[in-house]
């Protein structure tokens, strides 16, 4: 992946672990021993993070070398193979927990976002994720949604118009949310209005709102937004939306369903990191 703060989040992440030294290693390995070490796939899934992985490993010590043996993206089954690291033990064993913290997560998201995009593959609507993520996290948990073929909502409060109801409390009215915003923000970025009711609905739809999102709706009231919208603004549902009714409501006919639940309620993959040479 290319994000330019990648570097920094590593540093801080073995910060964290590390802190001044790793006082078990240092104390039982020699510092010019070798080994090699291998990520090993417990649990069927995705591969998501290996090269934030290898990261890792070369923020330690730029001579490692580590060789990545199954891209993001992939099917991995238990027993696969992803990736191989060899170079001082000192730095496998300093590195594991951290490049493995990295892996697991993403993996498990990736995982995750398959299995719910592969419930929805024959209809229409496009799954997203949402701003529910680990803080500091948030760049690579989208970008672990993407690799398990979802899309992405707004990253941030920066980058989208989110008309929420306290939003809407705050100002007075949904007309006039709308109003101010499109005032107020360039004419390239869409302005979306989250709606509870059908009267909510049709406001939003009055005030040339692009984008609707139908908030806690029942399946019955989805199909009837839908039939009001016609198309004339892009339709996402959200909340209470769960791999049990998914499919459902894809067939409603809405445009985009957003789960937070693809980030902020996810368990890591399991994948070991094992030490089988060392010299």
């Amino acid at each position: 992946m290319n994000y330019l703060g990648l570097t920094d989040l590593i540093k801080r992440a073995l910060e964290e672990d590390i802190g001044y030294c790793d006082i078990t290693t240092m104390s039982l390995v020699p510092y010019d021993q070798k080994g090699r070490g291998l990520f090993c796939a417990k649990s069927p899934g995705i591969v998501a993070g290996i090269g934030v992985s290898q990261g890792v490993f070369e923020y330690l010590d730029a001579d490692i070398e580590f060789k990545i043996l199954i891209n993001d993206g992939a099917e991995i089954k238990p027993g696969d193979v992803i990736a191989t690291v060899e170079g001082r033990v000192q730095t496998l064993l300093s590195g594991e927990r951290v490049a493995l913290n990295f892996l697991q997560r993403l993996s498990g998201i990736a995982s995750k976002t398959r299995q719910m995009v592969d419930l929805v593959k024959f209809n229409s609507a496009q799954l997203l994720d949402t701003r529910k993520t680990t803080p500091g996290l948030r760049v690579l948990e989208k970008y672990a949604v993407r690799v398990g073929g979802a899309r992405n909502h707004r990253f941030g409060l920066f980058d989208g118009v989110m008309i929420k109801d306290n939003h809407i409390q705050a100002v007075g009215s949904i007309a006039k949310a709308v109003a101010m915003a499109r005032q107020n923000v360039p004419h390239t970025v869409k302005i979306e209005v989250e709606v509870e009711t059908m009267a909510q609905l049709q406001e939003a739809l009055e005030a040339g709102a692009d984008i609707i999102m139908l908030d806690n709706m029942d399946i019955y009231e989805m199909i009837e937004a839908v039939n009001i919208v016609k198309g004339r603004a892009l339709l996402e549902a959200s909340g209470g939306i769960n791999e049990g009714n998914l499919a459902e409501v894809a067939r409603t006919g809405v445009d985009f369903i957003s789960m937070g639940a693809l980030t902020h309620a996810v368990s890591s993959l399991d994948i070991s990191f094992d030490i089988i040479d060392a010299d």
